[in-house]
């Protein structure tokens, strides 16, 4: 496995995003789940990426325990900010309750400190800087050693990085959601910013082994417009030529889109899901997949955005994004 700069912090260039360990993609098996995570470690991947409002920290006792005997190889980011209940989902970045959030973090995963401590969501009632500048007392005094944010505008990120360095940006990037080219990358760049792009193989669409009869019961992806029948027949037909450039590769049409995000920024770190340790390797070997400008340049053409159908979210989780548009 090669490595990668998330701004200072050094990881594998393929993370393993664990939400899906906790029923969000279907029902987990908890077994298989451990396997998959020590099987990670076996494979080289370092970077494990988890959150506090994942199974309402029951994902964050999951990482910890089974990976306690790795804690020193490995890097472990979590995030909080949000609350999950009635009407929606909800953010609280205020600064009175950040050192709170940590500790719970801290307990539950059984280490002494956490390697990136993400920004789950900026709190649209809280100013930025004021998160931020609590996670920073964090970082003082060594409970945490790099910051992050996710689904922030390029305008909050260069407030937030202003008061102290932000490591790395996570966002929704892949083939079908191309929204942080436009600002947020840039800004990235220009700061020395990681990026960790979550859903990289658009919640399995990019795999090719969704088609318009599956179905997403008890599945967050039941509530998503771009699952919606219609939306989904128009986006498989886009799915169906990244297959054909995949078979005429040799390679699965998911590490196809890994390998299409590590060819856009040696900075960009992916962190596809699963819970099986038969994705988990598929994911982690387009790590050798290099494509050619040309391969690259005909994917974003295929996937340009105005060819997507559907909104990746429903109005409520929209709401919680922070966009430059």
């Amino acid at each position: 496995m090669k490595r990668r700069h998330l701004g200072a912090l050094e990881v594998s260039a393929i993370g393993l995003g664990c939400m899906s360990m906790n029923d969000t993609y279907g029902k987990a098996d908890a077994a298989e789940s451990e396997r998959t995570l020590l099987r990670a470690v076996e494979i080289g991947v370092t970077f494990f990426d988890t959150a506090n409002a994942y199974g309402l920290g029951k994902n964050e006792e999951l990482v910890g325990r089974v990976l306690a005997p790795h804690r020193d190889t490995i890097q472990i980011s979590t995030k909080f900010g949000f609350v999950l209940g009635e009407g929606g989902p909800k953010v609280d970045g205020h600064p009175d309750r950040v050192a709170a959030r940590c500790d719970e973090s801290l307990e539950r995963l059984g280490t002494d400190h956490i390697d990136l401590y993400f920004l789950h969501r900026p709190d649209p009632e809280v100013p930025i800087e004021e998160s931020v500048g609590a996670m920073a007392e964090l970082v003082k005094s060594g409970k945490v050693r790099h910051l992050g944010l996710c689904e922030i505008s390029a305008r909050s990120l260069r407030k937030a990085h202003a008061v102290h360095p932000i490591a790395a940006v996570q966002s929704e990037y892949s083939l079908w959601t191309r929204d942080p080219e436009r600002h947020v990358l840039p800004a990235c760049r220009e700061l020395g910013v990681g990026f960790v792009p979550f859903s990289p193989i658009g919640r399995a669409v990019l795999t090719g082994a969704i088609d318009t009869d599956t179905k997403f019961e008890n599945d967050m992806r039941a509530t998503m417009p771009r699952f919606e029948r219609e939306n989904l027949e128009r986006n498989l037909a886009l799915v169906k030529e990244l297959v054909a450039i995949a078979e005429a590769r040799g390679v699965a049409p998911g590490q196809i889109a890994l390998a299409w995000l590590l060819a856009k920024d040696e900075h960009i770190v992916p962190i596809p899901g699963t819970k099986r340790r038969t994705y988990l390797e598929e994911n982690a070997a387009a790590n050798e997949v290099d494509l050619d400008a040309a391969t690259v340049a005909r994917l974003d053409t295929l996937f340009a955005p105005e060819k997507i159908s559907g909104e990746r979210y429903g109005q409520s989780w929209m709401k919680s994004t922070d966009t430059d548009d």
